[in-house]
C-alpha cells in the first residue's frame, strides 16, 4: 500500500509544458508550467515553487521527488549531443552506416536513413580482435590507442564510445581502452559498449554506445545542475529518475546510463495508464497520452504494459521499422508521433493539410500563445473550433489570443484553399485525430490485437479535446479520463518501483552442450551486479529478482522472453524451458516447428522493489444529471455552423453526474471534450466516463 505520511513529488518536462505533482497525506497538487529549453532545471524548479507554495509547504518537507524528461530523446532528434567520437575494432569503421545492410523500404529508390550521431572523420579504429567466446585473437594495440589522444584533443571530442567486436563476451580490451583515455584526457566522458549494452548484434550495440556518449555530456550537465538547485533550497530527499523501461533509478546511474532515459516521460504515462487499467479492472485497455509535442499509443493487457528490449529514435519513416536509430534498452513498447498541442499545420506539395512532426514547442509555441509564434499549431485550431477557453489555459497561467490563431489558420491554410479560419481548423482538427488513430491501429496489428476491444484511457493535457473523435473513428465503445488526467505521466512517476535490468549475450542450446555450472555463475554475477544498482536505493524496501531468457530456434534472427524459474538452472528444467518458450511461440505466430533446436542468445535479470498499489475505483453511484455552468460556441464542420455547447466545471460535478455529448468539461489541467456520439458520468472517484451512445 502506499505510505500516506510521505511528501512525494514528480515533474515531467515535455516539449512544451513541465508537469509537477505534489502528493500529500491531505491529497494531491499540480501544476502545469512552460518548458525552458535553454535552462530545463528553471521550468521545473519553477513548477516546484508554485506546487509548494500552493500546499503551504518548504522544500525540507519533501520526502522523495521523482523526475522524467524528454531531453536525451528531444537532443538526438534535434542533434544537440556532445560532439562525440567512436573507437572499434580495426575494419569496422563503418558500422554506423552499413547497419545491418537492410532497407526498410525495400523499393524506394531515393530512401533516407538517419544520419549518424557521429561523422565519419570522428571514427577511429586501432588493432585488436576477440572472437565470439571471448577468446583474445589479436592483442590491444595500447601504442595505437594513445596515438589517437591528441587527435581527439585536436578535434574538440567531447565524449568517446567504445565498441569492439565481441566485447560482450570479453570486455577487457575495452576497460583498457577506457582506462588508457580516462587518464589522458580526464575531462572527456567514455561510454564502453561492454557496459552500456553487453549484447550481441554489433550494429545496435554500437548505436547504443554511441547514443549514450551523444547525450551524456548534455544529461549530466542538466541533472548536475539539477541537484544543485535542488540543495540550494534545503532538498534533503530522496531523488530518482525515471527510465524507459518505467522504473526508477539512481542520480549516479543515471548519468552513466543516460541512453535509458530517452522515453522516460512516456514511460511514466504507460505506468499511469497501467495503474488505472487495474484499479478499474479493465483487461485490455489502450493507453492515449497526447502532450504539447507528440502522441503515444501503448497497448495493456492485463494490467501490464507491453514491454520490448528494442527502440527506434529519429525514424526518418513516421511507421516504418528500421527506419530510426536503434537503441536496445529496456523500454515500455509504444508508438509515438509528432501530434500534440503544439504540432504544426501546414500544406504540403500537393496542397494538402499535414500536422506534424515539426513542433511549435514552449519557444515560441503555437500562434495563439502570443510569444512570437506565427504558425497555426493544432491548439490553435482547439481555440477556433471552440473546444478551449481563452481566459483559463493551462490553470489560467496562459491568457491565449484567438485572434492570433484565426491568422495564422488563414495566412496557411485557409487563404491558400479558400477556406475559413473555422473550417481549416476543422481540417487540421480531422486530421490530427486520423493522425493519432493510424497509429493505433498499425500498434494494435504489430501486436495481434483488435483495437475496438480495448478500452481507451486518455491523459496529457492535449488528449481529452481529441480522444472522443479518436475513439469514434477506432470503434472504441468506452473511453476513461482520469483525475489529473493533464499531468497523467507525472502521476504515473509516483507509481513506478525502483529497478534496473541488465542484459547479457551468452549463446546456449538446450540440447546436451548446455552448461549448468555456466549459466549459474553468469546469472549469479548479473545477480549481484542489478542488486549493487538499486539496493542503496530502494533504502528498507524489499527486492524482488526476476531472470528471464532471449529464446530462439537456432538460426532465427529475434528472440522470444520467456522467465526463468528461481535457484540453480540445471538440466533438469531444459523440457520445461523448452515448453514455455514454444507456448509463448505458438501464441504468438499460431505454430511451432516440431523438433527444431532451441537456444538462448540473452539472459536478463531485473531487480526491483515492490511497484506501488492503489485501491480500486469507487463505484458509481446513481446517475443524474449534471447542470451546465456555461454555454460556448462550437464550430461544427459537418454543417459548417456554430452550435451550442454545454460547458461542466468538472469539480462541481459530484459522482453519478452525467453528460450527454456535445459538451465540455472543463477543469485546471485539461478540457475534455464529449463528442455527440458519447455520455459521460463521473464514476465514484471522479473519473469521467465516456460510453458510446449505441452501446448504452
Amino acid at each position: 500500500m502506499v505510505d500516506s505520511t510521505q511528501i512525494r513529488l514528480a515533474a515531467d518536462i515535455g516539449g512544451t509544458f513541465t508537469d509537477v505533482v505534489l502528493q500529500t497525506p491531505q491529497g494531491r497538487l499540480t501544476r502545469k508550467v512552460l518548458t525552458t529549453p535553454a535552462a530545463p532545471e528553471e521550468g521545473v524548479m519553477s513548477g516546484i515553487g508554485l506546487v509548494i507554495e500552493d500546499a503551504g509547504l518548504r522544500f525540507p518537507d519533501v520526502t522523495v521527488f521523482v523526475h522524467g524528461t524528454t531531453l536525451a530523446t528531444n537532443a538526438i532528434i534535434e542533434r544537440r549531443g556532445a560532439r562525440t567520437a567512436l573507437i572499434g575494432t580495426q575494419g569496422f569503421r563503418d558500422i554506423l552506416e552499413i547497419g545491418t545492410e537492410s532497407r526498410f523500404n525495400q523499393y524506394d529508390l531515393m530512401l533516407q536513413k538517419p544520419n549518424p550521431l557521429v561523422p565519419r572523420d570522428l571514427r577511429f579504429t586501432v588493432p585488436e580482435r576477440m572472437d565470439a567466446r571471448g577468446t583474445v585473437q589479436l592483442p590491444l594495440d595500447e601504442a595505437a590507442v594513445l596515438a589517437l589522444v591528441p587527435q581527439l584533443r585536436d578535434a574538440g571530442v567531447e565524449s568517446i564510445a567504445v565498441a569492439f567486436l565481441h566485447a560482450y563476451a570479453n570486455p577487457a580490451h575495452e576497460r583498457r581502452v577506457q582506462a588508457l583515455l580516462q587518464e589522458a584526457l580526464p575531462d572527456i566522458t567514455i561510454s564502453i559498449s561492454s557496459d552500456v549494452c553487453p549484447e550481441i548484434r554489433e550494429y545496435e550495440r554500437t548505436s547504443t554506445t554511441v547514443a549514450n556518449a551523444y547525450v551524456q555530456p548534455l544529461m549530466a550537465g542538466y541533472l548536475g545542475r539539477l541537484r544543485e538547485a535542488l540543495d540550494a533550497r534545503g532538498f534533503e530527499g530522496a531523488l530518482y529518475l525515471v527510465t524507459s523501461g518505467g522504473g526508477l533509478t539512481a542520480l549516479e546511474t543515471a548519468r552513466q546510463f543516460p541512453v535509458r532515459l530517452v522515453e522516460s516521460g512516456p514511460a511514466g504515462g504507460a505506468i499511469f495508464a497501467a495503474q488505472c487499467a487495474e484499479r478499474l479492472a479493465e483487461n485490455r485497455v489502450l493507453s492515449f497520452d497526447m502532450g504539447g509535442t507528440t502522441a503515444k499509443v501503448c497497448l495493456i493487457e492485463d494490467g501490464e504494459p507491453a514491454s520490448s528490449r528494442f527502440f527506434e529514435v529519429d525514424r526518418t519513416a513516421r511507421f516504418m521499422k528500421g527506419s530510426g536509430l536503434p537503441l536496445r534498452i529496456p523500454v515500455i513498447e509504444m508508438v509515438e508521433i509528432g501530434a500534440g498541442g503544439g504540432s504544426i499545420a501546414h500544406l504540403d506539395a500537393m496542397k494538402r493539410v499535414v500536422v506534424g512532426p515539426e513542433s511549435a514547442s514552449s519557444v515560441p509555441g503555437p500562434a495563439c500563445y502570443g510569444l512570437g509564434g506565427k504558425r497555426p499549431a493544432v491548439t490553435d485550431a482547439d481555440v477556433m473550433l471552440g473546444l478551449v477557453r481563452p481566459e483559463n489555459f493551462a490553470g489560467g497561467s496562459i491568457q491565449l489570443q484567438p485572434d492570433r490563431s484565426a491568422e495564422a489558420l488563414l495566412a496557411d491554410i485557409g487563404t491558400p484553399l479558400g477556406l475559413s479560419a473555422e473550417m481549416s481548423a476543422h481540417a487540421v482538427y480531422e486530421i490530427v485525430c486520423e493522425n493519432m488513430a493510424s497509429a493505433a491501429r498499425v500498434h494494435a496489428a504489430e501486436r495481434g490485437a483488435v483495437i475496438g476491444d480495448h478500452t481507451m484511457i486518455a491523459f496529457g493535457g492535449a488528449a481529452p479535446l481529441h480522444a472522443a473523435r479518436v475513439a469514434e473513428k477506432l470503434g472504441i465503445q468506452r473511453l476513461v479520463i482520469p483525475s489529473n488526467a493533464g499531468v497523467g505521466s507525472a502521476v504515473g512517476f509516483l507509481a513506478a518501483p525502483v529497478s534496473f535490468e541488465l542484459v547479457r549475450s551468452f549463446p546456449m542450446r538446450l540440447d546436451d552442450s548446455f552448461s549448468s555450472t555456466e549459466v549459474s555463475a553468469l546469472l549469479d554475477d548479473m545477480t549481484q551486479a542489478a542488486h549493487g544498482m538499486v539496493q542503496d536505493d530502494a533504502r528498507t524496501e524489499t527486492l524482488h529478482t526476476r531472470r528471464a531468457a532471449f529464446m530462439r530456434y537456432v538460426g532465427q534472427g529475434h528472440e522470444i522472453i520467456v522467465t526463468l524459474p528461481d535457484g540453480v538452472l540445471s538440466s533438469d528444467h531444459l523440457s520445461a524451458l523448452r515448453d514455455a518458450f514454444e507456448t509463448e511461440y505458438a501464441r504468438q505466430f499460431a505454430r511451432v516447428i516440431p523438433h527444431a533446436a532451441v537456444e538462448i542468445l540473452n539472459w536478463s535479470v531485473s531487480v526491483s522493489t515492490t511497484p506501488r498499489k492503489y485501491p480500486p475505483f469507487e463505484a458509481t453511484p446513481a446517475l443524474h444529471d449534471a447542470v451546465s455552468a456555461d454555454i460556448r460556441k462550437l464550430f461544427d464542420g459537418a454543417t459548417g455552423t456554430h452550435v451550442a455547447l454545454p460547458v461542466y466545471e468538472r469539480t462541481d460535478m459530484g459522482p453519478g453526474s452525467r453528460v450527454s455529448g456535445p459538451a465540455l468539461i472543463a477543469e485546471k489541467e485539461t478540457t475534455t471534450y464529449v463528442s455527440s456520439r458519447y455520455t459521460a458520468h463521473l464514476d465514484g472517484s471522479g473519473n469521467i466516463i465516456l460510453d458510446m451512445k449505441d452501446a448504452v
